[in-house]
């Protein structure tokens, strides 16, 4: 390849938001290979094949930001950018009200209440988004609160030991943990998968970020709208959950329900299905032609007849007027789950929850899913999302999903991710975003290729975040942004002004002697944890269970054995023990229980606005619920709780734990 077309290609891609350079975790530069750039133009749509394939994008790339976008998207007290001649124009609100605005020099005069508006300038009407300047946030003078996650699969109910945890479980446990202080109980991601598949149930690879997990009501349906299922619902000794027998059971449970309905159920979904709109007869659509090829062999709608891959065809219309009961059904397990979560959520409130659930959205969805299928103008096509090479992945990874296309989010004006937001804060009082670096920009990996081949591509940062704002303003949610890891520039001061709270776990706050922080020395704006879903579980550290997996998985380092290993964390030990464990003896690694109530202690005394402590950190767990970089050589996602909540949180043990937390 020429200097020039090198040259052009480079031009290409800076064009198109994809970065050529990037900075590791070590802060060494990296520098993306022209051929790799040249595979991800050609998947966002410009080509750069030839000569005259990039002088044709470069055209494209110079044109696609002229005129007046879908959405302009802005906040209060700032003047606005817009390309237009006129010197004033109207905005409608959702009140109805029409208001004048002045325009000057290209800018719209600042516009002071929050909303979304109708503009009218120039003989054009678009939409206009106005963002607070931040989300919510707890009073000055408010109690700092505490609470906890859970993977609501692994929850049990005492009355009925369903095969695997539900919203039913999960109301349970807000009303039991509400009536002891808890605040907030932060949850897995709830999205929708495909219906009653058992070997796709990773909560982070849904197939919509817009609708539900109808697994979360199927297994808790009572006994007496059953009948005659293949197996029963019931399990009262696992202690990991059959995910491939588990699913298929829960839709079949589902069924049989929905062919038990009564007129009055049948008269609430039909005014959830009004008020929910075309969006919800699409999901369902698709989920019902998921079900009827996936009978044939088709894994996802890739392996569909091609005339059923667009979703507005007349192959799509003709299945869903020969399919009109089965479409209803699907439109019925939305009915339920959402008021299933609903439940759950004022269970938590009405228990005295000052926040209540805070929901989790997952970074991306399956590339096979409903988002995908439905929103085709709106997604990445042939790319994936992953991660750079690191010193914990050196070829980096490819976590098989996707996700929303940057061009594709202007010019849908960004619906799809309104959406998206709006239904995740619909049922809970605070919204976790999962990889939130992914509102600046993703690292994406051409179809194919390896992970080393990918590159970051740009999001347009500014408007997500203001979008995001809104929405947790008119929700009146607590938004906290999973920010581990090498930030993008600017990412920090744009959330942190904004009140959304930073996540600062335990393993990872070290001083620069590479010690433990004090509690003094977490900042207010964050949320202060012990451990997520992917760190050990803090018994778990102490007593080197983490390391025995390891070991065994063959993770190790190259030039560290299991028992060079063990001498290392004896020392990080010593380390944790002289930042939590104050003037106490420091107990041995067999005797975790020490070292969890400390650690939760820790945390409970810190500035943080908000301290979380996983379930499995209460109860003393040592087992972590996933083990990144593995699928199924660690059970993820698969394991359950010891017993019903309710036993469990009358443990002496579990109850020093929890007095832990509350005095800290």
């Amino acid at each position: 390849m020429d200097d020039m077309m090198s040259s052009r290609i480079r031009e290409c891609a800076a064009a198109a938001g994809v970065e050529r350079q990037w900075r590791d975790v070590d802060g060494h530069e990296q520098v993306v290979t022209d051929e790799a750039l040249s595979a991800i133009l050609l998947a966002l749509g410009y080509p750069c094949g030839t000569a005259g394939e990039i002088e044709d994008s470069l055209g494209k790339l110079s044109r696609r930001h002229d005129g007046l976008p879908p959405m302009l998207v802005t906040e209060t007290d700032v003047q606005t950018p817009i390309v237009t001649q006129a010197a004033s124009g109207e905005i409608v609100g959702e009140d109805g009200i029409v208001r004048s605005v002045v325009i000057r020099g290209g800018f719209i005069e600042p516009i002071n209440e929050p909303g979304y508006y109708d503009l009218s300038v120039g003989g054009n009407t678009i939409k206009l988004a106005v963002a607070p300047k931040r989300c919510p946030y707890p009073a000055a003078d408010s109690p700092k609160m505490w609470g906890t996650s859970v993977q609501i699969p692994a929850l049990r109910l005492a009355a009925a030991d369903a095969i695997i945890g539900g919203f039913g479980a999960l109301a349970d446990a807000a009303k039991r943990l509400g009536a002891i202080g808890c605040d907030a109980i932060a949850i897995n991601p709830v999205h929708a998968l495909f219906p009653g598949v058992g070997d796709d149930f990773s909560p982070y690879s849904p197939s919509s970020r817009i609708f539900l997990n109808s697994a979360m009501v199927g297994t808790e349906l009572p006994s007496e709208a059953l009948s005659d299922l293949p197996q029963p619902l019931t399990s009262n000794d696992a202690d990991l959950i059959d995910w491939p027998s588990a699913l298929p059971r829960s839709l079949a449970a589902l069924r049989q329900y929905f062919a038990r309905l009564d007129d009055a159920q049948r008269l609430d979904i039909a005014r959830f299905r009004e008020a929910e709109g075309a969006a919800l007869q699409r999901h369902a659509v698709f989920d019902a032609l998921d079900c009827h090829f996936r009978s044939k062999g088709a894994k996802d709608w890739r392996d569909w007849p091609p005339p059923f891959h667009d979703p507005g065809g007349p192959a799509v219309a003709h299945f869903a007027s020969e399919h009109a009961s089965e479409i209803e059904f699907h439109m019925f397990t939305q009915w339920l789950t959402r008021s299933g979560l609903d439940a759950a959520q004022h269970a938590a409130t009405g228990a005295g929850m000052a926040v209540g659930l805070i929901a989790d959205l997952a970074v991306g969805v399956h590339p096979g899913g409903s988002d995908s299928w439905a929103m085709p103008d709106a997604m990445l096509k042939g790319l994936t999302i992953g991660a750079p090479p690191d010193p914990l992945g050196p070829h980096g990874q490819n976590w098989s999903i996707t996700g929303f296309s940057p061009d594709g989010l202007r010019r849908s004006g960004y619906q799809p991710w309104i959406a998206m937001i709006r239904s995740a804060l619909r049922s809970s009082g605070g919204l976790r975003i999962d990889h939130a670096f992914g509102l600046a920009r993703l690292w994406v990996i051409p179809d194919g290729c390896s992970s080393s081949q990918g590159a970051y591509l740009r999001y347009p940062f500014l408007d997500l975040v203001r979008l995001v704002t809104l929405e947790a303003h008119r929700a009146n949610a607590l938004i906290i942004a999973e920010d581990l890891g090498t930030s993008p520039f600017g990412f920090t001061q744009a959330v942190s002004e904004r009140n959304i709270l930073g996540m600062r776990v335990l393993w990872f706050e070290r001083a620069a002697d590479h010690g433990f922080i004090g509690a003094q020395d977490y900042p207010q704006n964050a949320l202060a944890m012990t451990g997520t879903h992917d760190t050990p579980t803090v018994a778990g550290w102490w007593t080197g269970r983490d390391l025995d997996w390891a070991d065994l998985l063959g993770r190790l380092p190259s030039n560290i054995d299991r028992v060079k290993a063990e001498e290392i964390r004896d020392w990080d030990r010593g380390l944790l023990w002289s930042a939590i464990g104050g003037d106490t003896h420091r107990p041995a690694p067999n005797d975790p229980a020490p070292a969890v109530r400390a650690a939760l202690a820790h945390i409970a005394k810190s500035d943080a606005v908000l301290t979380i402590a996983p379930i499995e950190d209460l109860l003393g767990e040592i087992e972590q619920p996933n083990l990144p970089g593995t699928i199924t050589e660690h059970p993820n996602w698969r394991r359950r709780l010891p017993a019903p909540l309710q036993e469990l949180l009358a443990d002496p043990a579990v109850q020093n734990n929890l007095t832990a937390m509350a005095r800290g």
